[in-house]
């Protein structure tokens, strides 16, 4: 579809019309069915690939729309952050060496994608969520400037000022956003296979089934924005990115327009196009110029554009879509589920697994619905994205299995059974299916392998632990390593100029003051805590002032047991905080740090990202830095 004709959804009246031509689109799609008229008789596989692109520091580079100039290849183009690509494959039958064409497709990709970044000075990287993304990188201004982009963003922020995101894990993230830019952090593989109506349904529960261990088996996105939190984060972050529900949806536990479903399907994947446009009210529009219905009337094959906007505009982790080829309708499932990486190998190995299941767990498996209550289902889905290959599953029949259990016993055989049948040559099936086996018993996904580094190197800044792990994973991917085979990253890569900076060594979990707040909250959260300074913040969270301790023993009484109700520390913080602040960004290297410091006298540096507080930095904390940059022979 020209993207010039996608817009955002206009007034009422046009949101009427396009929504009457969706729900023609899906009467139009109940007929081409009822017809006969969807192909049968072959089954096809697709991907698409997203990815990074980083700098020699492994930070994210917002240099796609020169990428691409250099690439000029309609296979490649934007995704939502300007640090991203995505490829895209044409479809390939399903059988022989579909695995190691898809190898070759990717890998190719990969492979022309970095040749044009490097022109750039910059790199390609596979990763569900870029470990060294910091709050400074979701910004409007790396958001590629394309309508589709606009336009959506508009239509899921008219209603709701900022999506406010909290995460547990490992470690707890609380975050606000104003845009959809967060839905940038993401980067997956998508992969798709096409499904004959008759058993359209069946196959759609069975890959919501096999989500689970497939995702257990496959995550890489352990970390979002310094923060440990979940194996594959990701799902987290998608679900909660695009989140335009009003209070009162929130209050009904209405569901996100990114959705693991609600049940299994009975009859057909129309269920839940229909489900789509009930739930979910049009956000974009475009121009319709097909009658769909009178289209099928005539013996043609609609494009039903009205029905495919909408649905892109549903984030299903696993979507239904409709499409045209050489004049043929057909039906097919997108799998979302997948991160990006860890390496080209790795994801190949991931899609030998999902359609070696999807060929041969029907035979076994049969009607799953049967057996399994949905929302079983649903919390084994949530429970890998949290565990990994430590989660443990309800499954069929009422059975409880650890993720690895299920996968060693019963899935993977079964994936080697069902490719052996597609006609895959042995020595592929061992290869591929081999490398996932050797993941789930080594217990190494991309996940474990990013928090064995962060313990591993407890102590250090995390920064540079991000970093060091983001430039061994390049290193890895270039060298088309599997996951299970890498070593951990070594501090301090070769032909790295290391240049620290304050985020590795700025204090985060700040204690804050509002203006209004008394001085004796102020000493006694010193003498409790043993800080020396406190920010000081206004209702709306903007940085104001800074109540320091240098600042209290210029006050006539230091301590709380002395102050009365005529002491000045009995007044607002207000009346002693300083307010000449120096502000600084996270990027800020350490020697700037020490330069600004000197030239002040609050002892204290404000680190400030996206307009808001990030952290500070203390005298004591780049004394701290400078001695141990001398005792490891640092400059």
């Amino acid at each position: 579809m020209g993207e010039h004709s996608i817009r955002k959804a206009g007034d009422e009246a046009e949101g009427r019309a396009f929504t009457r031509a969706v729900v023609r689109d899906i009467r139009a799609l109940e007929e081409l069915i009822e017809r006969g008229r969807i192909e049968t008789g072959i089954t096809r596989v697709g991907a698409e690939q997203e990815m990074y692109l980083v700098d020699d520091d492994g930070r994210p580079a917002p240099i796609a729309e020169q990428v691409l100039a250099r690439l000029g290849n309609l296979q490649f183009t934007t995704e939502l952050a300007r640090f991203n690509l995505e490829a895209n494959f044409g479809p390939q039958p399903f059988n022989g060496s579909f695995l190691e064409r898809l190898e070759a497709d990717l890998a190719g990709a990969y492979r022309t994608a970095s040749a044009a970044a490097s022109e750039l000075g910059a790199h390609v990287l596979l990763t569900g969520i870029l470990p060294t993304l910091r709050a400074s990188d979701l910004v409007d201004e790396n958001m590629t400037p394309e309508p589709r982009y606009e336009f959506l963003n508009e239509a899921l922020f008219q209603n709701r000022p900022a999506i406010t995101v909290l995460i547990d894990g490992i470690e707890h993230y609380s975050g606000s956003f104003n845009s959809v830019i967060l839905e940038g952090a993401n980067t997956s593989l998508q992969l798709h296979l096409q499904v004959e109506p008759a058993v359209a349904a069946d196959r759609y529960n069975l890959m919501q089934l096999i989500t689970a261990p497939l995702l257990a088996a496959a995550v890489n996105s352990p970390v979002l924005l310094g923060h440990r939190l979940w194996h594959e984060t990701r799902v987290a972050v998608f679900e909660r990115s695009l989140d335009e529900r009003s209070d009162s949806k929130l209050a009904r536990n209405f569901p996100t327009r990114v959705w693991f479903g609600d049940k299994w399907l009975e009859n057909s994947l129309v269920e839940l196009f229909r489900d789509n446009a009930a739930r979910f009210p049009a956000i974009l529009s475009c121009d319709l110029e097909e009658d769909s219905l009178a289209v099928v009337g005539e013996g043609g094959v609609p494009q039903l554009l009205a029905l495919t906007l909408h649905n892109g505009t549903v984030w299903r982790w696993n979507r239904p879509c409709y499409g045209v080829k050489d004049g043929v309708a057909h039906l097919r499932i997108e799998n979302r589920v997948l991160p990006s990486g860890p390496s080209v190998v790795d994801e190949v190995a991931n899609a030998a697994l999902l359609y070696g299941m999807m060929a041969e767990l029907p035979k076994l498996y049969g009607n799953v619905a049967g057996r399994l209550p949905f929302g079983d289902a649903k919390a084994n889905f949530l429970n890998a994205a949290r565990m990994g290959l430590d989660a443990e599953f309800n499954w069929l029949d009422g059975r409880r299995v650890s993720a690895r259990d299920l996968l060693e016993e019963e899935l993977l055989p079964a994936a080697r059974i069902g490719l052996a049948g597609v006609d895959v040559p042995q020595a592929q099936i061992v290869r591929y299916l081999g490398i996932v086996e050797a993941r789930v018993k080594s217990g190494q996904t991309g996940a474990s392998w990013l928090l064995k580094n962060h313990d591993a190197r407890r102590g250090r800044a995390t920064d540079a632990i991000w970093r060091d792990a983001v430039l061994a994973m390049l290193k890895e991917q270039k060298a088309g390593r599997p996951v299970h085979e890498w070593d951990l990253a070594q501090a301090g890569m070769p032909g790295h100029r290391e240049e620290p900076n304050v985020a590795e060594i700025m204090t985060t979990d700040l204690f804050t003051l509002r203006p209004d707040d008394v001085v004796d909250l102020a000493i006694s959260v010193m003498e409790w805590k043993h800080i020396r300074h406190i920010p000081v913040e206004g209702e709306d969270g903007e940085l104001v002032g800074v109540l320091t301790a240098r600042d209290l023993l210029r006050a006539p009484q230091l301590s709380i047991s002395q102050v009365n109700d005529s002491d000045p520390l009995s007044g607002a913080v207000r009346t002693l905080m300083r307010t000449d602040l120096v502000r600084i960004t996270p990027e800020t290297s350490l020697r700037q740090a020490l330069a600004q410091m000197q030239q002040c006298d609050l002892g204290c540096l404000m680190v400030v990202a996206n307009g808001r507080l990030a952290g500070i930095v203390t005298e004591r904390d780049l004394m701290k830095a400078a001695g141990e940059a001398l005792e490891h022979g640092g400059a």
